[in-house]
């Protein structure tokens, strides 16, 4: 089954740095991903080469995956591996491999007013409208959440 690529920018009035805190760190992480899935969260470490657990309440369902490449307030890329159901992961059932792996990438540039931040994701065919639906409203709460944090740090 062929992946859809699906793609969302959105410039953030705040410094890289401060971008990719905000977009990482588990408490900001598990509001601007709301919109995907109240009260998700993840299990592990951003660091390369690491295995991460995108999870949603009770941590019984979500996605694992591996951090394919982290270039700190740069480039992130998570490789997904498969999905967590009554959590077991599974990695291997024919459905997974109908889309696994799959990647989601994110590029942080400098841009005037601020940061660009671009999400390039694979997408099985029938997520679409989910994810389009989803990802704007995720990044306009990262916006939020981040040009707040900004906004405190520079005023400290």
């Amino acid at each position: 089954m062929s992946k859809n690529i699906l793609e969302y920018s959105i410039v953030i009035g705040a410094d890289r740095e401060t971008v990719w805190k905000t977009m990482l760190e588990r408490a900001t992480y598990e509001k601007w991903t709301s919109a995907f899935c109240e009260g998700s969260t993840y299990e592990g470490s951003w660091e390369e080469g690491e295995r991460i657990r995108f999870v949603g309440p009770g941590g019984d369902g979500g996605m694992v995956a591996v951090i394919a490449e982290n270039r700190p307030n740069e480039f992130l890329s998570i490789q997904h591996l498969g999905e967590i159901k009554n959590g077991v992961e599974d990695t291997e059932s024919e459905e997974v491999r109908k889309w696994a792996p799959s990647f989601e990438n994110y590029s942080f540039s400098d841009v005037e007013g601020g940061t660009k931040v671009d999400v390039r994701m694979e997408s099985l065919p029938g997520f679409d409208e989910f994810m389009n639906t989803a990802w704007p409203k995720a990044l306009a709460t990262l916006k939020s959440v981040c040009e707040s944090a900004g906004a405190q740090t520079a005023h400290r």
